[in-house]
C-alpha cells in the first residue's frame, strides 16, 4: 500500500474510511509484485492497481465488502482460462490479495497513518503486516524507520502474540529496508526465524534510486528526461561550468560543477545507483571509471565507439583495474536499437538499465519461452 502513499495519506488526513487490497504474493508471470495496492473509500472512489486491469473489478468489490463487514479477507486469483467473463489473470500467473478495512475505529489505523505519512514524506521506512497466520494476528502491523534509535523495537504498532515475535519482525523489516526491497518473510509464532505459521508482508519506502550522468552533453539532456521517467533522482555532473547549467538541464534534480571522479568519491551512492559516463574525455573518463567500477553500485556504463572502448579498457588496465572490475563496465552503453538521435540513444541506455535491473535479455519477446517478469535488484525502484 505504500506505492499509493500520497493518495492514502491524504485520505487519512481527511478522515476517510477505506479498504485497501494489497498483493501479498505472486507466482508465475504476474503483472505486479508484492506491495501493489488498490484502495476504495466509503464513497466508492478508487486509487491504485493490483494487476494492471485483469482483476481490478473483483478486488474493488472485495474492498467494498470488507468495508461493510469490517473484516479482512484474502483472495487468490489465477488463470482466467478461455472464459472472457471469468475473473483471473490472462497472463497465466497467480496473485494473492489481502483486503484490509481501515475504519475510523480500526486498531491499526494509527500505525498505517504513520507509515503512509513517512512514505509520502520521502522518509525511509518499512511497514510489516501479518498476511497469513492466526486470525487474531491477521492484519496486525508495525512500522520501522531507518533512523530508529532502538534497533530491536518498532517505532509504531506491534504484532502481539509471543514476546519475541515483534523483535523478529523488526529485524526482518529492517533487513529488507536496508536492501530497499519489498517482500514476504515466514516465521514461527514464537518469533524464531524457522519457517512457521506466520507470513509477514514487509513493504519498504525508500528514496528514489540515483542516476548520476557525467558529461553535460546533448545526449545527457535526453537521458535526464528518461531517468526521471524511470523514477530516478537524476544528477548531472561536469567539470566545465559553461556546460553544466540548470538552464541546459531543467529536468535534472541537481546540476553539479566538479571533477567527475572527485564528485563520485564524496557523493552518497548505494546498491541501486546508476552511473552513466557520457563525457568522451579520457582525462575525465579514466579516473571516474576507476572510482565507479570499485563501488558497489548497480550499473556503470560509458558512451563511446568500439575503438574508444578498447582504448578505454587499455587505460583502465594500466590504472590497475582487475578483469573482474572491468567486466562490470557496460560499454558501449545501451542496447542495440539502431539509435541515432539523443532521444533514441537515451531510450537505448534506459532500456539497458531496466534489463540489468530486472534480469532481461534485451531480445524481442516474440517467439521466446522465458518468463516475461523477473526481478534481480528487488527494489520498489
Amino acid at each position: 500500500m505504500l506505492d499509493i502513499a500520497d493518495e492514502l495519506h491524504r485520505w487519512m488526513e481527511e478522515g476517510r474510511e477505506f479498504a485497501v487490497g494489497t498483493v501479498v504474493s505472486v507466482g508465475g508471470s504476474a503483472p505486479r509484485g508484492p506491495g501493489a495496492a488498490l484502495a476504495v473509500d466509503s464513497e466508492g472512489t478508487a486509487v491504485g492497481s493490483v494487476s494492471g486491469g485483469c482483476v481490478e473489478g473483483a478486488v474493488y468489490e472485495l474492498c467494498e465488502r470488507a468495508l461493510q463487514d469490517d473484516r479482512a479477507v484474502r483472495e487468490r486469483f489465477g488463470y482466467s482460462d478461455e472464459d472472457a467473463f471469468a475473473v483471473g489473470l490472462t497472463c497465466g500467473g497467480i496473485i494473492d490479495v489481502m483486503v484490509t478495512p481501515v475504519r475510523s475505529h480500526s486498531p491499526e489505523r494509527a500505525v498505517l497513518r504513520a507509515a503512509l505519512a513517512a512514505a509520502a514524506g520521502g522518509e525511509p521506512a518499512a511497514l510489516a503486516r501479518v498476511v497469513r497466520g492466526p486470525e487474531e494476528l491477521l492484519g496486525r502491523a508495525l512500522l520501522v524507520r531507518a533512523d530508529s534509535a532502538d534497533a530491536d523495537g518498532a517505532d509504531e504498532g506491534g504484532l502481539g502474540g509471543h514476546p519475541e515475535l515483534d523483535r523478529t519482525a523488526v529485524a526482518e523489516a529492517r533487513a529488507l529496508l536496508d536492501a530497499g526491497r519489498t517482500g514476504t518473510v515466514t516465521i514461527s509464532e514464537d518469533g524464531s526465524h524457522c519457517p512457521g505459521g506466520i507470513t509477514l508482508l514487509v513493504e519498504t519506502s525508500v528514496p528514489p534510486p540515483r542516476m548520476i550522468v557525467f558529461g553535460a552533453v546533448d545526449f545527457a539532456a535526453a537521458l535526464v528526461r528518461a531517468g526521471k521517467f524511470l523514477g530516478h533522482h537524476v544528477t548531472v555532473c561536469d567539470a566545465r561550468a559553461v556546460f553544466a547549467t540548470e538552464a541546459r538541464f531543467p529536468d535534472a534534480d541537481e546540476v553539479v560543477v566538479d571533477w567527475p571522479h572527485r564528485y563520485l568519491r564524496r557523493t552518497p551512492t548505494d546498491g541501486r545507483t546508476v552511473v552513466c559516463v557520457l563525457t568522451h574525455e579520457t582525462k575525465f573518463d579514466v579516473p571516474l571509471l576507476v572510482e565507479a567500477l570499485r563501488m558497489p553500485v548497480a550499473f556503470v556504463g560509458a558512451m563511446g565507439s568500439r575503438r574508444t572502448h578498447e582504448d578505454r579498457l587499455r587505460r583502465l588496465r594500466e590504472a590497475g583495474l582487475s578483469e573482474a572490475e572491468l567486466h562490470r563496465l557496460r560499454s558501449p552503453i545501451g542496447l542495440d536499437l539502431g539509435a541515432r538521435t539523443p532521444e533514441e540513444t537515451a531510450l537505448s541506455i534506459a532500456a539497458e538499465i531496466v534489463a540489468a535491473r530486472r534480469g532481461g535479455t534485451g531480445l524481442p519477446l516474440t517467439g521466446r519461452a522465458e518468463p516475461i517478469h523477473r526481478d534481480l535488484w528487488g527494489a520498489t525502484a
